[in-house]
């Protein structure tokens, strides 16, 4: 079915952000930081992949990513749903079945046999193609799925994610001179304003991660190595 009708944007974020504590898919931790894969600290880590656990909340946020889509980039914008390995896939799908559209998914690397394809699924040449995954940080990640579709013949000037840090200013800037526009649920910040608001962490925690959403560059540096 396809979703047209949903709460406004400032609302799906709180909602989302409600959601995610509630499975605790947020993990803030000042003392002990997390490594992130860029192998850079932060206080902050977020579980995208747990919420494929909890139907009634997958069910609604998959909503929300479909009414996001429909809303900021048209009804009749895509021919093809394409979810990024490995987190986006189940994601892309969902939005897919929503939408009645096809599904495919890319790869991160040529599987180096058979066909040594990166698209799996049908996707052609002049389809619009909507890419999904589970969260963005930077958008890096993103540039070299848009490729791979983009080689098919297809065009890809969207994604769409559940979770944006929202804390890199040159992130949309840098999707956009790729010609890719950004779609979101929640941000950091709005994750932080519910944990505030349910008391869900202390408030130094609260406060550490408020500092590190501010200015996580300089956060980072202070404690690297």
């Amino acid at each position: 079915m396809i979703p047209t009708s949903h709460p406004p944007k400032d609302e799906i974020a709180r909602l989302t952000a409600r959601m995610l504590l509630e499975i605790r898919a947020v993990h803030f931790n000042a003392a002990e930081p997390f490594t992130l894969a860029s192998g850079l600290p932060s206080p902050t880590y977020i579980d995208c992949r747990k919420l494929i656990s909890y139907p009634r909340i997958r069910a609604t946020l998959m909503d929300f990513l479909a009414v996001t889509v429909l809303r900021e980039a048209g009804f009749e914008a895509f021919d093809n749903i394409a979810g990024g390995e490995t987190a986006g896939i189940p994601f892309a799908a969902m939005v897919a079945e929503r939408l009645a559209l096809p599904m495919t998914y890319v790869r991160k690397k040529p599987k180096g046999y058979g066909r040594n394809a990166r698209i799996e699924g049908a996707m052609t040449e002049g389809q619009r193609v909507l890419l999904v995954e589970d969260l963005t940080t930077d958008g890096g990640s993103k540039l070299s799925f848009v490729d791979a579709i983009r080689e098919t013949g297809a065009t890809c000037g969207h994604t769409a994610v559940i979770f944006y840090y929202g804390i890199f200013p040159d992130t949309e800037a840098r999707l956009g001179a790729h010609g890719v526009k950004l779609h979101h649920l929640c941000t950091w910040w709005d994750v932080l304003a519910e944990a505030r608001a349910q008391g869900a962490f202390d408030a130094a925690t609260l406060a550490e991660v408020e500092a590190f959403l501010t200015a996580p560059r300089d956060w980072q540096a202070a404690r690297q190595g």
